[in-house]
């Protein structure tokens, strides 16, 4: 799949430009990213702090509805400026946007723009859900509005696709949120129209926040966009707004597909060299199936993405698809969250199920009973378990014969659920049923491996320095891993020589001042070197879960029980 997004015979690139000239002029950070990287029609998010300090401005120190005193910009453009201030009242720091409107703007339109702000303030605070960005005031000063609403301490999606494609769990985690924010919205008489990745917000504890309904419609009131107008976002809007219909929720639902797609891919598949090009493609492109996200995610964006608005799916089917890829190993009707096979730790508090409050984030007055639960927890596997006994199979595991996918044999407790990898991936991952660890293992053959691909087992191979040197530069495209400290050294596995990789590192998006660290505990075994004397096949073993702690402890058992229990075919 090209990061263009077409097919190979359509014109694409990343040059959009506004649809006519009197199109608000985007609204964008201090540090400008190249145009190729963020188009004109895309906003700059307004309760994104940025980690850019503007420079000094004469407005900083004023003080608004005398109790909002602006602190600095935090980004600005044609259509506004985005104050991080504080509010003096209550002792808080929030958002507040101000529209600049240029002095040569008729009048009709300078009132139309100041119109929609005050239905932005108006739309969003309606909506009663915790991923919808919290409206707090509008303070009228100078004639014009100043929207105060809660400051958001993160990135915005599109930032952080500006590092690298999501996991599919991890696109699907975000459309849930993104999803109830719509539902709530909708629920509301609110149609949002401009979803997008500039629009969702990833804040703090795993918080995802659907903003800016500056351009929302809502339910019995006037239109303020001008006949033959455009709003939105070309590449995200739906068929039906192209051709002037009537929206519904289902637009907002084609959005959001368009969304997930690009989480998975990194563009949305219907980006053109300009903007009647992306209107059209939205009208009759087909959009090839996203090669990141195949199997149920991808299955169900290209049912969001139908043309017809009535044949795609309902908000029921898609919450249900979403959470069965955001969380795959469900003993029960709600999946605890915990370290997936990249380690990071998500969402913990959303479950019904206990999981320690030490791997909580932000949770400072828990871990002293979090601490307390699971050493009690730990002494009562050392009873019925007796992991440390030595000899056979531990007490409540069991052998799962993996010989279609791994050509192995894995052992793991038999309460861990089993979730396989995608069709092309021979992978597969045990969950534990509380969420805290994890049990990864696949089987690479880098003699049948695309030359053009660049999957990193591919390119990496069974070399435990090149693994060693992976994780100390970051992992995947760098942003894998924060801090990490790697060890490795040589043990046995079955007469072949083999290696132990430990890393220890912090999840770069955990931004609390007492980050969890995670373990990755690996075993990586290299097949029997053919004909030419060269190593094409490895197998690679890895239990995932906390590095400190008792639960360390208990992970590092884990890992030494698989290890010693793995049989690997031919070996």
């Amino acid at each position: 799949m090209s990061d263009n997004g077409g097919r190979a015979d359509e014109p694409t690139s990343y040059g959009l430009r506004p649809p006519a000239p009197r199109q608000p002029a985007a609204m964008q950070p201090e540090t400008q990213r190249p145009e190729t990287q963020r188009p004109e029609t895309q906003r700059y998010e307004p309760t994104q702090v940025s980690a850019v300090r503007p420079p000094a401005d004469a407005d900083v120190g004023r003080v608004l509805g005398g109790r909002y005193r602006l602190v600095s910009r935090l980004g600005h453009g044609g259509m506004g400026t985005v104050w991080r201030a504080h509010d003096e009242v209550v002792d808080r720091d929030v958002a507040i946007k101000e529209p600049r409107i240029p002095d040569n703007l008729p009048a009709r339109e300078r009132e139309n723009v100041y119109l929609r702000m005050q239905r932005e303030a108006r739309a969003a605070a309606r909506i009663d859900h915790p991923s919808v960005v919290t409206m707090h005031d509008v303070v009228v000063e100078d004639g014009k509005p100043w929207i105060v609403m809660e400051l958001v301490h993160g990135p915005s999606l599109r930032d952080r696709l500006s590092e690298g494609t999501l996991d599919v769990r991890e696109a699907a985690r975000i459309g849930l949120a993104v999803l109830g924010a719509l539902g709530a919205a909708h629920a509301a008489g609110v149609l949002h129209r401009d979803v997008k990745p500039d629009n969702v917000l990833l804040g703090r504890g795993e918080r995802v926040v659907l903003t800016d309904f500056g351009i929302a419609q809502v339910e019995g009131e006037q239109g303020l966009t001008e006949t033959g107008a455009f709003v939105g976002s070309p590449e995200f809007i739906s068929p039906e707004r192209v051709l002037g219909q009537r929206p519904g929720p289902e637009s907002d639902l084609w959005s959001l597909g368009v969304v997930l797609y690009a989480a998975v891919e990194g563009v949305s598949p219907f980006r053109r060299s300009n903007t009647p090009a992306t209107l059209q493609a939205v009208l009759s492109a087909e959009p090839q199936v996203p090669a990141r996200g195949s199997g149920p995610l991808g299955t169900l964006v290209m049912q969001l993405l139908r043309k017809n608005p009535a044949d795609r799916p309902d908000t029921a089917e898609i919450r249900q698809t979403l959470d069965s890829v955001a969380r795959p190993a469900r003993p029960t009707a709600v999946q605890p969250r915990g370290f997936g096979p990249a380690g990071a730790l998500s969402d913990p508090s959303a479950t019904n199920i206990w999981v320690p409050p030490v791997l909580h984030r932000n949770r400072k007055a828990q871990y002293g009973f979090g601490a307390a639960l699971l050493a009690v927890a730990v002494v009562l596997v050392l009873i019925f378990a007796d992991p440390f006994g030595g000899g056979g199979l531990p007490s409540g595991w069991l052998v799962r014969p993996e010989t279609e996918v791994l050509k192995a044999d894995v052992a793991v407790p038999k309460d861990y659920q089993r979730v396989e990898g995608d069709s092309d991936d021979n992978s597969v991952t045990y969950w534990d049923p509380s969420g805290v660890f994890s049990v990864f293992v696949d089987r690479v053959d880098t003699a049948t491996a695309d030359p053009a691909a660049t999957d990193d087992d591919t390119v990496i191979g069974p070399d435990p320095d090149a693994w060693k040197k992976h994780y100390e530069s970051g992992g995947d495209s760098g942003t894998e891993l924060s801090k990490p400290h790697v060890t490795v050294k040589p043990l046995d596995h079955q007469g072949q020589q083999a290696s132990e990789i430990i890393t220890d590192f912090v999840d770069p998006s955990d931004s609390s001042d007492t980050p969890v660290i995670h373990r990755y505990h690996e075993l990586l075994v290299p097949g029997q070197a053919n004909s030419k004397h060269k190593v094409t096949v490895y197998w690679r073993l890895r239990v995932t879960g906390p590095a400190h702690g008792w639960a360390a402890k208990v992970g590092d058992q884990l890992f030494s029980d698989a290890a010693a229990h793995l049989r690997i075919d031919g070996l």
